[in-house]
């Protein structure tokens, strides 16, 4: 397993059974492993932090998984602008009273806009991450268990932030399954 490559954090499931979970490289090379098996159901990796599907080529030998899996997610060129201090250059589009307020701004419309946006970001920080939990568990959810009984009134309880409704409705849910929603969601098993 290549360590210098960032992996994102990763879930694999075949049917409504959880395989695998943790480093994308290692997730892979387990679900390669069920995916090989004759008799074996489609299975799916999907990324944590996000709760979308990934695309996973399992044919070929574990090398050759890995090899194309390295290739997709090393590191990549780094891109016009300061790129030692993380800085990229792109494109702000903005109405020219906009341009004339900024110009006028100490140090410059680019330290002025990266202010505006860590405050900004600072402020909602905590419903942004909330937002995202909720996302990633509902793109998880409605995958693997869309089919489920009470699936749309947990949906609805998980943008509502209803933990303990949420919970019930998806009580008789597979163990696997519920356990890794829950995860997802942020609410407390």
């Amino acid at each position: 397993m290549n360590t210098a490559i960032p992996y994102p954090h990763a879930t694999a499931v075949q049917g409504q059974r959880l395989i695998a979970s943790g480093p994308l490289d290692t997730v892979a090379l387990l679900a390669k492993v069920v995916a090989d098996r004759p008799e074996s159901q489609p299975v799916n990796v999907f990324e944590d932090s996000t709760g979308q599907l990934l695309e996973i080529d399992f044919r070929g030998s574990a090398q050759e998984v890995m090899e194309r899996l390295s290739a997709r997610f090393a590191p990549a060129r780094p891109a016009p602008g300061r790129p030692r201090l993380g800085v990229v250059a792109r494109e702000v589009t903005l109405l020219p009273r906009h341009w004339d307020w900024l110009a006028t701004q100490p140090g410059g419309a680019s330290v002025a806009l990266r202010k505006l946006v860590e405050a900004a970001s600072r402020g909602s920080q905590q419903q942004d991450q909330r937002r995202a939990a909720q996302e990633a568990c509902y793109r998880f959810m409605s995958t693997t268990a869309g089919n489920l009984p009470g699936f749309e009134e947990a949906a609805r309880a998980l943008f509502a932030g209803d933990a303990l409704k949420f919970a019930a409705e998806i009580k008789g849910w597979p163990s696997d399954l519920r356990g890794h929603i829950l995860k997802l969601a942020g609410f407390a098993a």
